[in-house]
This record gives structure tokens, C-alpha cells and sequence, in this order.
């Protein structure tokens, strides 16, 4: 337990002394990420949350309610997520934590603020994988590979809000051009894709669209 706790550039962690230049501080609305990765990920939001909504409309099949809530939020979730992706929000949540940290007398002592934003940001994605396994159990399998694909952007979404500075050095280090980060934040963007397309193809499908009009249930389904 002897490491100390730090925060990524991105994460309240990054605060500086007061300055100009932003609508928020250092952060003014534009494009984040303008390399072909940047927008390469944003593409691969698109097309998820397309998918995910597909499924989630519920075109006529017999798609349990919550699943049907559940591809309806990831569809939120990836739409906001992309959208993020190139306003980089969090920095101007970074800007606004730094500003009332110095106008409020307390950047000083910042760091317990730091880790109880570490904290909560932990506690927040315990709760929501704990919360996945409870729901995974009576879905289908392309579901729960979605399911994995949207955790796996949570544990991304966790590691950029707060790491370890080892942590933080390691995702933003580049491997034949790709970054750590950019491959856990599209690959498990490509993992959502397959999912919600295997189950959106399954619902689809004559023979088990049949079946489930016979049995009354969308159990066939999976």
C-alpha cells in the first residue's frame, strides 16, 4: 500500500495554477484528438451505438425489457462517449476543479481531493461490474460479449480518470504506432460491435424469430 496515488493529465489531477487563454480555464471547445486514431475511434462510437440501438428499438422480436434497457443505455453511453472523445470534456471537469480549488483557498490541499475522486471513480466501476454480473446471467451470449466490450471501455475510462503515474506512462507509451490506449479503447469498441451485431443477427434470423413466436418467448433467441 506504500504507492502514492496520482492522476492523469485528464483526471482532476491535473491542476495547475490559475491561467487564460480557455473558455474554462486552459480548455476551449474543438477537436481533441485529430489523428487518423482520434477519428478512427470516433467512427467505431458511431457504428456501436448504431448496432446497439438496433437491438435495442426492438423491431417486432421478442427482446426481454431489460435487455432491451440495457442496449438502449449503451447506446447513450457510446454517443456521449464519442462525443467526449474529441470535446475532451474532462479536461474542461480538470480546468473547473483546478479554478474553484484556487478561488476556494484549498489547492494546497488538493490531494485528498484527488483521492477521493480516485475513490469514488473505483467505487463507481465496482458497482457497475457487479451490477453487469447480476445482469449477464439471464442474457444471451452475443449480449454478454457486448456486455465485456462495455466493461472493458469502463476499466479504460477508469485508467484515464485515475492511474498510477507507472500506470499512466505505460498506455501512453507506443507500440508499432498504436498506443496502449488507443488499443484498449478500440478493441474493446470493436468487442461492443460484435456483440450487439451477433445478437442484432440472431433476432433477425427467420428460423429463431420463428421459434420464439411458437414458444412465446425471446429465450430462444440466444
Amino acid at each position: 500500500m506504500g504507492a502514492s496515488f496520482a492522476v492523469s493529465d485528464t483526471a482532476l489531477g491535473a491542476f495547475r495554477p490559475a491561467g487564460e487563454g480557455g473558455w474554462i480555464g486552459y480548455w476551449s471547445p474543438g477537436i481533441g484528438d485529430p489523428t487518423i486514431a482520434g477519428w478512427l475511434t470516433v467512427v467505431l462510437y458511431l457504428v456501436a451505438a448504431v448496432v446497439c440501438f438496433r437491438v435495442g428499438r426492438n423491431e417486432g422480436w421478442a427482446l426481454p425489457r431489460s435487455e432491451m434497457a440495457l442496449f438502449r443505455l449503451l447506446t447513450l453511453a457510446l454517443v456521449a462517449l464519442g462525443v467526449n472523445k474529441q470535446l475532451d470534456l474532462q479536461t474542461a471537469f480538470t480546468e473547473l476543479g483546478r479554478m474553484l480549488a484556487a478561488d476556494e483557498g484549498w489547492y494546497d490541499e488538493r490531494r485528498g481531493v484527488q483521492k477521493a475522486f480516485i475513490i469514488a471513480v473505483g467505487a463507481t466501476a465496482v458497482a457497475i461490474g457487479a451490477a453487469a454480473a447480476v445482469i449477464m446471467r439471464r442474457m444471451p451470449l452475443p449480449t454478454h460479449v457486448a456486455i465485456v466490450g462495455a466493461l472493458g471501455l469502463v476499466a479504460f475510462v477508469v485508467i484515464r480518470a485515475s492511474s498510477f503515474h507507472h500506470v499512466d506512462l505505460l498506455l501512453r507509451a507506443s507500440w508499432f504506432g498504436a498506443t496502449a490506449n488507443a488499443v484498449i479503447e478500440m478493441g474493446s469498441l470493436l468487442v461492443v460491435i460484435a456483440g450487439a451485431s451477433w445478437r442484432a443477427r440472431r433476432l433477425h434470423s427467420p428460423r429463431l424469430a420463428g421459434v420464439a413466436a411458437r414458444t412465446g418467448s425471446g429465450a430462444s433467441n440466444r
